[in-house]
């Protein structure tokens, strides 16, 4: 019974010292959510208006370019998987890597061939583990994303999709990554980067708004506009990302080590009960015990 009694006390204290771990770790997470929520919200005009102004040149202009041309052929396909450099953050690496294969398994059902670029540890970790091939990785940095690291990145996808298939370029650009929606929910988002998909124009048209649109005089011509203006989108909407990724990633590492604490609290509730009641039962028999050698000693007197 004492050694029941021992186990119980040894499992208290294990999950007394899991609870400020986590405890601690949800207080971090918590902190640092709205300074990375106020970075992601605030590159998202940026990123908009970007957009919007590629959306103009592309819509309102005759010219084909490269990046908003829809190719005859797409014989390959490139992945850009967000994910985070450190876990405990319940499903939020799992669901992205599992977005981006069932996006990679639609892609190949079309007769394109996937590449992938990695940002990340966890995703790292996961094609390194099952031996499948990705052309470059970026790691570290996760938490607090930095321009500097979008901007290689961009430049990275920017290359490739500027480059034949036949020489190992890629012909299309997705990008999948983890959308901040509250503190409770962060969903995976799936994006096709490149080629630009037009939609504002279209959009306005059919959902019966009244603005309208301006025209637009190019200078030097549109053409030349859409070089300038393409790699700047590229690299905006790739950061707003990283900074959306950031976002959801500490608000998923805050509900999971919740979680982690009342589970430990639970536990410990849990624990205490069976430790009481183990105490209880050692008790009622040091009792009976000594009431049963009182008795024997009292019967052998009479004898």
């Amino acid at each position: 019974m004492g050694a029941q009694l021992r186990v119980y006390r040894q499992k208290i204290k294990s999950a007394q010292t899991t609870k400020k771990v986590t405890r601690a770790m949800e207080l971090i997470s918590a902190s640092r959510i709205q300074k990375a929520l106020n970075r992601a919200q605030a590159s998202t005009p940026y990123s908009n208006a970007i957009t919007r102004a590629v959306s103009a040149v592309a819509s309102y202009s005759n010219v084909d370019h490269v990046l908003t041309t829809e190719p005859e052929r797409v014989e390959r396909a490139a992945i850009v998987v967000f994910t985070a450099d450190r876990g405990l953050a319940g499903a939020f690496n799992s669901q992205v890597l599992r977005e981006a294969e069932e996006l990679a398994e639609l892609l190949r059902g079309q007769g394109k061939d996937i590449v992938y670029y990695l940002i990340g540890r966890k995703a790292v970790g996961y094609f390194t583990f099952r031996k499948r091939d990705y052309v470059r990785s970026w790691v570290g940095g996760t938490d607090t994303p930095d321009f500097e690291t979008a901007k290689e990145i961009s430049d990275t996808v920017l290359e490739s999709f500027t480059t034949d298939a036949a020489d190992g370029g890629v012909d299309e650009i997705h990008i999948v990554y983890n959308h901040f929606v509250s503190r409770m929910t962060q969903a995976p988002v799936v994006t096709r980067l490149l080629p630009l998909e037009i939609v504002e124009a279209d959009e306005a048209e059919t959902s019966g708004k009244s603005e309208v649109f301006p025209l637009y005089e190019f200078e030097p011509d549109a053409e030349t506009v859409l070089d300038a203006l393409l790699p700047v989108y590229i690299e905006s909407r790739i950061f707003n990302a990283m900074l959306d990724s950031a976002a959801a990633k500490h608000a998923a590492t805050q509900k999971a080590m919740k979680s982690a604490s009342d589970n430990a609290d639970k536990l410990i509730r849990d624990y205490t009960r069976l430790a009481n009641n183990a105490r209880q039962a050692e008790i009622t028999q040091q009792i009976s015990e000594i009431v049963g050698g009182a008795d024997a000693l009292a019967s052998s007197a009479q004898d």
